[in-house]
């Protein structure tokens, strides 16, 4: 064989076959955890039907879901509207379609920037320690003495209702939570002896939280972000609810269930089971994936 010949082979060794050995893993890391935790399976099947509802709702949406039909107020169920129509004769199936948009980005969103800024102040709080460390300890502890939900209804009663500011006051109360989570954790993770050698040979303290200590505290990062969406789209409909959340025409599920929905309950109750049935369903997925993680990615749960 020619040394051109044997460079080529070395390279597809090198190159190719730790690809397909990559891959391979990933699919069996998804075959396992599907074995092991089939509720974890639903749970991930059940939310990515919901985003996959959220990406594609104009084409899933069989009429405009903000559009007023007096002649067909109030009809159950039927083959033209599959969810019944609402009393200004709104479709109610692309209304609850159209919700799971405002529903899954306002929970995916403010779930990742509450836990962001927890887990960097976790990190800073738990590396830096001292003052630091005090201060942003007392802070974490003064908002804990106000529920999460309340808070966030503070909160937009001082903004104004509207996307960004409901989007801030569900994450805001999220912060607290993780910064402990990820304290507690970077504490451990800082006593480690890499980390004293690392300290020893002169490494700048950014470079060790980013390099050393961070790719460390990662699972309990994603265990609290996964455990949370779950509680951050039943907050959000609770403040639509409440008539806090995301502002009209936008169709929010918690404010059908709760402006037309409660209104109606006696006389047309598809009005409240469609939007109570997927706020229940999105909830109930993203908490049967999160408690799956948790039980995988935490060391002390999973032998169980």
């Amino acid at each position: 064989m020619s040394d051109k010949a044997l460079d080529l082979t070395a390279d597809m060794a090198a190159g190719l076959l730790p690809e397909k050995r990559g891959a391979a893993r990933v699919w069996h890391a998804l075959g396992l955890f599907i074995r092991k935790k089939p509720l974890g399976a639903i749970g991930a099947l059940i939310l990515f039907a919901f985003i996959f509802v959220a990406i594609f709702a104009p084409w899933l949406a069989t009429h405009d879901p903000d559009l007023n039909n007096y002649r067909a107020r109030v009809k159950p169920p039927s083959a033209e509207h599959w969810f019944g129509t609402d009393n200004f004769g709104r479709d109610i199936y692309s209304r609850v379609i159209y919700g799971a948009r405002i529903s899954i980005y306002v929970g995916i969103l403010s779930t990742l920037i509450g836990t962001s800024i927890g887990a960097l102040t976790g990190l800073l709080s738990g590396f830096l320690g001292g003052k630091v460390d005090q201060i942003v300890q007392r802070i974490a502890d003064v908002m804990f003495t106000i529920p999460g939900l309340v808070l966030a209804m503070a909160i937009v009663t001082m903004l104004g209702p509207s996307m960004l500011n409901v989007i801030i006051a569900i994450a805001i109360p999220r912060i607290p939570d993780t910064n402990r989570v990820i304290r507690s954790a970077v504490l451990s993770v800082k006593e480690s002896l890499y980390v004293d050698a690392a300290h020893a040979i002169g490494c700048a303290n950014w470079r060790i939280m980013l390099q050393h200590i961070l790719p460390n505290v990662t699972a309990p990062y994603i265990v609290i972000a996964s455990a949370g969406l779950g509680g951050a789209i039943l907050v959000e409909a609770s403040l639509s609810f409440l008539g806090m959340g995301v502002p009209p025409p936008a169709p929010s599920w918690g404010r059908m269930l709760s402006t037309e929905g409660m209104r109606f309950f006696e006389t047309a109750i598809w009005m409240a089971i469609f939007p109570g049935l997927f706020i229940s369903a999105a909830v109930f997925g993203a908490n049967l994936f999160g408690d799956a993680l948790r039980d995988v990615l935490d060391p002390k749960l999973r032998g169980r």
